[in-house]
């Protein structure tokens, strides 16, 4: 299994920052790809990020593109998301989330393990 923590939501103004940070353990080893889904009230849980465990090849939506960055740290078995220019919209529980399939996918059943989210809100 893989046992994942997030960290670093909050509350921000509209414009303004914030880094997520996803810690992974157990069986790392198994990781092929990571992600960031995010909930918002009411509506459907969606990837704003994915990232291969190795290579570093990432995709974004349309959506955060040029405003979120995934990046990930082999070593400390982690993976970040820098949001930049907040918008109210992205107000949102974010959860980060592991598979172990080969290929890039953004669809939440294909992703097995789940941290158990942070909450972003982003005040107008």
């Amino acid at each position: 299994q893989v046992q994942l923590v997030e960290s670093g939501g909050g509350l921000v103004q509209a414009g303004g920052s914030l880094r997520l940070s996803c810690a992974a353990s157990g069986r790392t080893f198994s990781i092929y790809a990571m992600a960031w889904f995010r909930q918002a009230p009411g509506r459907a849980r969606e990837c704003v990020a994915t990232i291969r465990w190795s290579g570093g090849s990432t995709y974004y939506p349309d959506s955060v593109k040029g405003r979120f960055t995934i990046s990930r740290d082999n070593a400390k078995n982690s993976v970040y998301l820098q949001m930049n220019s907040l918008k109210p919209e992205d107000t949102a529980v974010y959860y980060c989330a592991s598979r172990s399939g080969v290929g890039d996918s953004t669809q939440q059943n294909d992703y097995l393990y789940w941290g158990q989210g942070t909450q972003v809100t982003v005040s107008s």
